[in-house]
């Protein structure tokens, strides 16, 4: 019943995702003639010599390799396998992975979005996307253990691994108190699903309390995973202004918002990364018209790298830990609306950077309860203001990676 009732949706939502499908944030890898690999944006970076390069048959597009399986051929059954939803997540269990890799161990990944298919690409060859839901019963080939990252809580994605004889493990849930409320009302599904989970590793007491109402059993509190193990630069950038502004990971006006009350002083650079690099064009514009304004320089980074410019749109991916190490002060974006939830400041913290957030950080209470010295305001003006003080934050807690991959390899 629950396949048929998948199916029928997908039928009916069909002309919809097929539209959808055209938008440039859907698109994924694509080879050129000289054997890079590019994400499908006029400024993305061209990825070094040491990026794993799609061949021509992989997916292309995440919504028709998704929902139609468009280029999206079944992983070969491996020993573990692994799901995260977008960029972040797979970022985080690449540790993971290539621990698992050095003892000869078969991993697979499958992602939900372009940019986490172009990062998993990054450090394992068997990389797909999730197919919905009605396709995964013959879609999924056997594995002995799943790895499900955070709350991508798909049905046929635990059921199917387990009745294939799989080890089934939630790792670094979580469900906020707000959030449950709505989950409680699919009770029935939930309880189902975690039906077929072995092992529950979550973020906080918490968390594991608000997952046992859902169904979830064998909870073991761990923390969170993305507190495991620090990221390290991939190479070192230099800046000569005394004091740089880092606005991190911004959506869609957070950095009008932002750019509407902060003046530069002498000595001072912004930089701005924005989330999503389907936006970068948009960002490089209209930061390109208030540094005119205001008789600021400014440069793309995908067109200039050397930071000499005063305002600078990081419109490149896989540069922003290289940024946060040499930043002074970091407005942690995604946090302004009620929307979003916040970001991780333990990237930012361990640089010793000081960190300037929003309100709405409910999707990342945990971590934020594990650093000290982040500043909280409650309205853009307040963030600008703050931006031109020096402090520092410190990470306090932090989980043990060794601890959270035993549990992984049982």
């Amino acid at each position: 019943m629950y396949n048929a009732i998948c199916a029928f949706l997908l039928v009916l939502a069909s002309p919809f995702l097929l539209a959808l499908s055209f938008g440039r944030k859907y698109k994924v890898l694509l080879s050129d003639e000289l054997g890079n690999s590019r994400i499908s944006s006029k400024n993305s970076r061209i990825p070094s010599k040491n990026s794993k390069i799609p061949s021509k048959n992989q997916p292309k597009n995440s919504i028709l390799a998704r929902f139609f399986l468009l280029n999206n051929p079944a992983l070969k059954p491996c020993d573990f396998y692994f799901h995260a939803c977008s960029l972040g997540e797979v970022s985080t269990i690449e540790p993971f992975v290539k621990a698992l890799q050095k003892e000869a161990k078969s991993v697979r990944i499958t992602v939900c979005t372009a940019t986490g298919y172009a990062r998993a690409r990054e450090f394992c060859d068997e990389v797909a996307f999730l197919p919905f839901e009605c396709f995964l019963p013959f879609w999924l080939k056997e594995c002995k253990t799943l790895v499900v990252f955070e709350a991508e809580l798909w049905l046929n994605l635990f059921a199917c691994a387990k009745k294939q004889g799989a080890k089934v493990i939630l790792l670094n849930a979580r469900l906020s108190q707000s959030s449950l409320p709505k989950y409680r009302r699919f009770l029935r599904y939930y309880k189902t699903l975690f039906s077929y989970c072995d092992l529950v590793l979550t973020q906080s007491e918490s968390d594991a309390k608000r997952l046992e109402i859902l169904g979830a059993k064998n909870l073991k509190v761990l923390g969170n995973v993305k507190s495991a193990l620090l990221p390290r630069p991939s190479k070192k950038l230099s800046s000569n202004y005394e004091h740089i502004i880092v606005l991190a990971s911004s959506h869609e006006g957070e950095e009008k918002g932002i750019l509407e009350f902060l003046r530069l002083k002498k000595g001072e650079q912004l930089i701005i990364a924005p989330r999503h690099p389907q936006r970068f064009s948009a960002v490089c514009e209209l930061v390109r018209g208030w540094a005119e304004q205001n008789n600021y320089s400014s440069e793309c980074f995908s067109k200039n790298a050397d930071l000499k410019a005063q305002v600078v749109v990081m419109d490149s991916l896989g540069e922003l830990i290289n940024i946060y190490a040499i930043a002074d002060t970091v407005i942690l974006a995604g946090s302004f609306s009620a929307g979003i939830g916040g970001h991780n400041p333990f990237e930012p913290a361990s640089f010793n950077c000081g960190i300037i957030s929003g309100a709405f950080f409910h999707n990342q209470k945990v971590l934020y309860s594990a650093v000290q010295g982040i500043k909280i305001a409650s309205d853009f003006k307040t963030a600008a203001l703050l931006a031109h003080e020096k402090f520092s934050s410190q990470i306090t807690q932090s989980c043990d990676f060794n601890g959270i991959l035993e549990q992984i390899k049982g």
